[in-house]
C-alpha cells in the first residue's frame, strides 16, 4: 500500500501542552504543520453576558476569573472603567497600591509562564524555581484580601483596605525543626511593605539562577530561536499586545504610552526584542521580571513615607467600616444598599485599558443610567495571539507547536469568556 504522507493530526485538549482546553486540528505533510486550525469553544462562560446582569460592584471578583494567573490587572482594567464613567479618582495611596499589586501579579504571570514553558519544552528543575517564589507573593495576596487567587482587592475609589502591619507566619510542626521555622519566619516579622522590601532584595539573584539554567542553554536555544517568528509590521497587523509585541521590537507599552495611575511618576524601561521569535520574547519577560521589582522598590518607598487614605471617602461607592455600620443606623443603611443594589452610573461609554502581565486588557462598558452595566464588552490580550497561531506554527515541525504556545503565554479564561 501507498505510504500517506499528508494527514489530519488532533491536538488536545487533553494534550498535556494544550493548556487544558485548546483543541487545534492541524493539517500536516509528515512531521511538517501545512495549517492549523485552533478551536475556541471549549470553555465558554459568557462572562460578559452575567456581568450585564449584576449591579456594578458584583461582577469585580468575576473579573478575577478571567485571567486566573493575572487577578488582580483584570480587576483593575474593569474598575477604571467604572471609574472613569462616574468621574471617581482614588487618593494617591490607593493609586500606588494598585501600582504595587499590578507588578506583583506581573511576576506572578511571568513565574508561572516561565515554569510551565519550561515543561513543556523539558526543562523541569526551572518549574520548581519559579514556584518558590511565587509563593511568597501569593501570600501578599492573602494577607491584603484573605484570598491567594481571586482577590477582589480593587473597588471603585481605591481598594478594599490599607497594608496590613503583620503577616501571616509559619509555625512549628512535626515536619519543620523550629530554628527552621524562625528562618522562614525572619522575613515575615514586620509590615506587608518589609516583607515585600525583602522579597525584592534576594529576586534579582532568583531571576540569574533561572537565567543560569535557562539563557546560555544550547537545548533551550535550539527549542526557541528561529521558532515562531513574527516581523513588527505582520505583529502589528495581527494586532499583538504585550510581549508578543515587544518581542517583534515595537516598544508599546501602555505604561508608558498612555500612562494610568502613577506609572508616569515611576522610573522604569521597556524591554524590547529583536527578532520575534520565541527565544527573543522569552528575554523580554526576563528582564520585566527585573522591572517590574524595580518598580514595586519604587512603591513600597513612597507607600512607607505617606500615610493616608486608600478609598474616598462616599458612602454610596464605598462602605463604611465596620465599627461605623455596627452603631450608626445610617452607616447600615449604606451598607446594605450598596451590596444589595449597588449604585447607579451616569449614561455613557467608556474603554478603560491596563498594561496586563500578556498584552492590552481593556474593558468597554456602555452604561444606561441604571445600577447595572447595559453593555459589558472585555478585550483580552490572549485571543490575537491564539488567532495568529497558524501563522506562526506554518513551515515548523510538530514539537515546535508545543513551544509557540508556551511563547504566547495563553490563558482560556480570558480567550473564551
Amino acid at each position: 500500500m501507498a505510504e500517506f504522507q499528508q494527514f489530519t493530526l488532533n491536538f488536545g485538549p487533553q494534550h498535556p501542552a494544550a493548556h487544558g482546553v485548546l483543541r487545534l486540528v492541524l493539517e500536516m505533510d509528515g512531521e511538517v504543520i501545512q495549517k492549523a486550525d485552533p478551536h475556541v469553544g471549549l470553555l465558554h462562560r459568557g462572562t460578559e453576558k452575567l456581568a450585564e446582569t449584576k449591579p456594578f460592584n458584583q461582577s469585580i471578583g468575576y473579573m478575577d476569573r478571567l485571567d486566573y494567573v493575572s487577578m488582580m490587572c483584570n480587576e483593575h482594567g474593569y474598575v477604571l472603567a467604572i471609574e472613569k464613567l462616574l468621574g471617581v479618582v482614588p487618593p494617591l495611596r490607593a493609586q500606588y497600591i494598585r501600582v504595587m499589586f499590578d507588578e506583583i501579579t506581573r511576576i506572578l504571570n511571568h513565574l508561572l509562564w516561565l515554569g510551565c514553558h519550561g515543561l513543556d519544552i523539558g526543562a523541569m528543575t526551572v518549574f520548581l524555581y519559579c514556584f518558590r517564589e511565587r509563593e511568597d507573593l501569593m501570600d501578599c495576596y492573602e494577607a491584603v484580601s484573605g484570598t491567594r487567587m481571586h482577590a477582589t482587592y480593587y473597588r471603585p475609589g481605591g481598594v478594599y483596605r490599607d497594608l496590613p502591619d503583620s503577616m501571616p507566619r509559619y509555625r512549628d510542626s512535626r515536619w519543620r525543626s523550629s530554628a527552621e521555622v524562625k528562618r522562614m519566619n525572619e522575613t515575615r516579622e514586620g509590615t506587608l511593605l518589609d516583607f515585600v522590601e525583602a522579597f525584592t532584595d534576594r529576586f534579582p539573584g532568583c531571576i540569574d539562577e533561572y537565567e543560569a539554567l535557562l539563557t546560555d542553554n544550547r537545548i533551550w536555544k535550539q527549542r526557541t530561536v528561529n521558532i515562531g517568528v513574527v516581523t513588527p509590521e505582520r505583529a502589528m497587523q495581527l494586532g499583538f499586545t504585550g510581549p508578543m509585541l515587544r518581542g517583534s521590537g515595537i516598544a508599546w507599552d501602555l505604561r508608558k504610552k498612555q500612562p494610568y495611575e502613577v506609572y508616569s511618576d515611576l522610573d522604569f524601561d521597556i524591554p524590547v526584542g529583536v527578532n520575534g521569535d520565541c527565544y527573543d520574547r522569552y528575554l523580554v519577560r526576563m528582564e520585566e521580571l527585573r522591572q517590574s521589582n524595580r518598580i514595586i522598590r519604587q512603591c513600597v518607598q513612597w507607600l512607607r513615607a505617606n500615610p493616608g487614605p486608600v478609598t474616598v471617602d462616599d458612602h454610596k461607592l464605598v462602605p463604611p467600616s465596620r465599627e461605623d455600620m455596627k452603631g450608626d443606623m445610617e452607616s447600615l443603611i449604606h451598607h446594605f444598599k450598596l451590596f444589595t443594589e449597588g449604585y447607579t452610573v451616569p449614561a455613557g461609554e467608556t474603554y478603560a485599558a491596563v498594561e496586563h502581565p500578556k498584552g492590552e486588557f481593556g474593558v468597554y462598558l456602555i452604561a444606561d443610567g441604571a445600577n447595572k452595566p447595559f453593555r459589558v464588552k472585555v478585550r483580552a490580550p490572549g485571543f490575537p495571539h491564539l488567532a495568529a497561531l497558524d501563522d506562526m506554527v506554518r513551515g515548523h515541525m510538530l514539537p515546535d507547536v508545543v513551544a509557540v504556545i508556551g511563547t504566547q503565554d495563553i490563558v482560556f479564561g480570558e480567550i473564551d469568556r
